[in-house]
C-alpha cells in the first residue's frame, strides 16, 4: 500500500538493492532525530559514524520518484544506501500520523508566514540584521546583490573571486566529494552574480569579470572531486554568461578573438565547454579572421596538442574543409593504441569512402604498440566490416590474436562469439582458448584476490564441474569460489557448504559492520545447504556454537536475531 509520501517498502527495496535493504534492516532501530516535514524527511542514523539522511518523494502516483542522501561513504557516491532504507522504513512505520505531521509542517510555514507579515519594516530590518551578524553565507550572497544593484564593481568583481575560492573546502589541498556540493552552491552565485550585472546594464564589466572568474575555475577545477557533475554545471553557466555579456556590450572583435583562442588553447579551461564559433555574431569577420590566424598557427607550433588539433578540426570543418585536410591534422599525431586511425576510418566513412576507411582501420591494428593493445572500438570497427562481406575466418584470427596478446573474460567472449558465427568454436578452437587462459595465471592454493580468467571464463559458459576443477587446482579467489557456490548449491549443495564454512572461519575473529553482515549473509546460505540435504539439526549445533563464541559482539547477535539464526 501506497502512503501519503509516495513509496513503499517494495520502492525501498527497488530503490537500493537487495543488499542495501537487507542490511538496512538491521538499521530501524539506530534511526533518531526523525524530522517528517511537507517537502522532506531528515534524521540521523548511527553506524559507524553518525550520518545524517534526507528523503524526498512525491504524492503517490504523482510526484517524483524516491530520492535519498546520505553523508556516510557509500551514500556520498551517489548510492541509496542502507542508512536511507532504515529512515523510509522508520517513515512507514509511522504511516498513520503521516498526514499529521505533514499538516503540522504546513501549519508551522504558514504561521510564521502571517507573523513575518504582520511585521513593521523596522522590525523585519531588525531581524534581518540580527540574522547577518550570525549567518555569514547569508552576508555574502546579500552583500553580492546589494553589489550588483549599485555601482561599485570593485565589490562586485572581489565577490564574484571570492565565490570560486576553493581554500575554505579545501581541507588537505583538495575539494572532497563530501564538500564539493556546499562549494558548488556558492560557485553557482558567481554564475548569478554576472548575469545581474550584465542586466544592470554594465555588460562590458561583465564581460571582464567573467574572463577572470573563468580562469580562477579553470586553476582550481582539477583540485576538486565533481563526481555529481555540478561543477561543470556552474563553468557551463560561467560561460554562458561570458557569452551574454559579449552579446550586450560588444567588446572589440579582435581582442575578443585572442582571449578566446588563447583561453581554448589552455587545456585548463577545457571544463567550460566553451565553443569558438558560438561567438561568430560576437566576432564578426575581423574577429573570425583574427581566430583562424592563431589556431592555424598554434598547430603549425604544436601539431600533437590536444587543443590545438581539435581547434584546427573545428576550424576546417566550419570553414568546410576537405575530409583529407582533416586527416592531415589528425596523422600527425597517431595515438600508439590505434584511436586516432579509428576516427580517421570515421571521417572516411562518413565522407562515403568505406574502402579509404577499413584501410586507415587495418593500418591502426597492424600499428598498435604492444605495450598499449588495440582500443576495443577500432577492433570492433574491422570485425564487423569483415563480418559484413564473409570474412568470418578473418574475424576469428583477430579475436584469436587479441585473447593470446591479453587474456581477459571479454576477449574469451569476442573469441567464442566470433568463432561461434564461422561455425568453428566447438573442438579445438575452444580447446585452444582454455589453454590461452589456463597458461595465463599459475595457481595459487588458498589465494585471496586475483582470482584467474579461467575460471571466470569456464562459469560464463555454464560449465560449473570445469570450473570447480579449475578452482581446486588454485586458480579461483575468495570472489569466485563464493560465486561459484552460490551457482551449484542448488545441485550439490555438500560441496556449496564447504565453500560456505570455509569463509566463514577467518570472520569469526573480525568485527564491524561489514564483517557482520558478511557473516549473516554466508550463515544464511550454509542454512540453505543443510536444509537441501536435510541436516538442519547438524545447523542448529553449528550455529549454537558460533553464537556462543561470539555473543559479546552485539551488533552481530542483532543482525543474526533479525534473520531468525
Amino acid at each position: 500500500m501506497t502512503h501519503r509520501w509516495g513509496f513503499t517498502k517494495g520502492d525501498l527495496r527497488e530503490r537500493a538493492g537487495d543488499r542495501s535493504y537487507e542490511r538496512g534492516l538491521g538499521y530501524l532501530d539506530a534511526v533518531s532525530r526523525l524530522e517528517i516535514g511537507d517537502v522532506a524527511i531528515n534524521a540521523t542514523v548511527d553506524g559507524t559514524d553518525r550520518y545524517q539522511v534526507e528523503l524526498t518523494a512525491g504524492e503517490a502516483g504523482d510526484g517524483p520518484g524516491l530520492t535519498g542522501w546520505c553523508n556516510c561513504p557509500y551514500g556520498l557516491d551517489g548510492n541509496f544506501c542502507k542508512h536511507c532504507v532504515a529512515v523510509g522504513l522508520a517513515v512507514l512505520g509511522q504511516a498513520e500520523s503521516l498526514p499529521r505531521q505533514r499538516a503540522a509542517a504546513r501549519r508551522r510555514t504558514e504561521v510564521l508566514d502571517t507573523w513575518l507579515e504582520s511585521r513593521s519594516r523596522e522590525e523585519l530590518l531588525t531581524l534581518v540584521r540580527q540574522q547577518l551578524a550570525e549567518d555569514h553565507d547569508l552576508r555574502r550572497r546579500l552583500e553580492l546583490r546589494a553589489a550588483t544593484a549599485g555601482e561599485d564593481t570593485g565589490i562586485v568583481r572581489e565577490r564574484v573571486l571570492n565565490l570560486l575560492d576553493t581554500s575554505p573546502f579545501a581541507r588537505y589541498g583538495y575539494v572532497e566529494y563530501a564538500d564539493a556540493h556546499a562549494y558548488g552552491q556558492q560557485a553557482a552565485e558567481a554564475v548569478t552574480a554576472l548575469r545581474a550585472l550584465a542586466a544592470s546594464g554594465r555588460a562590458a564589466v561583465a564581460v571582464e569579470v567573467a574572463r577572470e572568474a573563468l580562469a580562477a575555475l579553470g586553476r582550481t577545477y582539477g583540485e576538486i572531486d565533481d563526481s555529481d557533475g555540478l561543477l561543470g554545471e556552474v563553468a557551463t553557466g560561467l560561460a554562458e554568461a561570458h557569452l551574454e555579456a559579449c552579446r550586450a556590450s560588444r567588446p572589440d572583435p579582435v581582442e575578443t578573438a585572442d582571449w578566446l583562442v588563447n583561453h581554448l588553447l589552455d587545456e585548463a579551461n577545457d571544463v567550460t565547454g566553451i565553443d569558438l564559433f558560438d561567438y561568430q555574431e560576437v566576432l564578426g569577420e575581423p574577429g573570425l579572421a583574427r581566430a583562424r590566424e592563431l589556431v592555424v598557427a598554434a598547430w603549425r607550433a604544436e601539431p600533437k596538442g590536444w587543443a590545438e588539433k581539435y581547434l584546427m578540426e573545428r576550424l576546417l570543418k566550419a570553414d568546410g574543409g576537405s575530409v583529407d585536410e582533416v586527416i592531415t591534422i589528425h596523422a600527425a599525431d597517431l595515438a600508439p593504441n590505434g584511436h586516432t586511425h579509428l576516427v580517421i576510418a570515421k571521417e572516411l566513412q562518413a565522407a562515403g569512402r568505406p574502402a579509404d576507411a577499413l584501410k586507415w582501420a587495418e593500418r591502426g591494428l597492424r600499428e598498435t604498440e604492444a605495450e598499449w593493445g588495440p582500443d576495443g572500438e577500432l577492433v570492433a570497427f574491422v570485425c564487423a566490416r569483415y563480418a559484413r562481406t564473409g570474412r568470418l575466418a578473418d574475424v576469428v584470427t583477430i579475436r584469436r590474436d587479441l585473447l593470446r596478446a591479453r587474456p581477459s573474460l571479454a576477449a574469451y567472449q569476442n573469441l567464442r562469439t566470433a568463432a561461434h558465427a564461422a561455425d568453428a568454436w566447438d573442438g579445438a578452437e575452444r580447446t585452444s582458448a582454455l589453454e590461452v587462459l589456463r597458461a595465463a595465471a599459475q595457481p595459487k592454493k588458498g589465494r585471496w584476490y586475483g582470482g584467474s580468467v579461467l575460471v571466470d571464463a569456464l562459469m560464463d559458459e555454464g560449465d560449473l564441474d570445469a570450473a570447480w576443477q579449475a578452482a581446486a587446482e588454485g586458480y579461483a579467489d575468495q570472489q569466485q569460489w563464493l560465486a561459484l557456490a552460490d551457482r551449484i548449491r542448488e545441485h550439490r549443495p555438500a560441496d556449496a557448504l564447504t565453500v560456505y564454512l570455509r569463509w566463514i572461519e577467518p570472520l569469526r575473529k573480525q568485527t564491524g559492520d561489514a564483517t557482520y553482515e558478511r557473516m549473516t549473509e554466508l550463515l544464511l546460505s550454509a542454512r540453505a545447504c543443510h536444509r537441501a540435504l536435510g541436516t538442519e539439526d547438524e545447523f542448529a549445533t553449528y550455529l549454537a556454537t558460533l553464537r556462543a563464541d561470539q555473543k559479546r559482539k552485539r551488533k552481530l547477535m542483532t543482525m543474526l536475531d533479525q534473520h531468525e539464526l
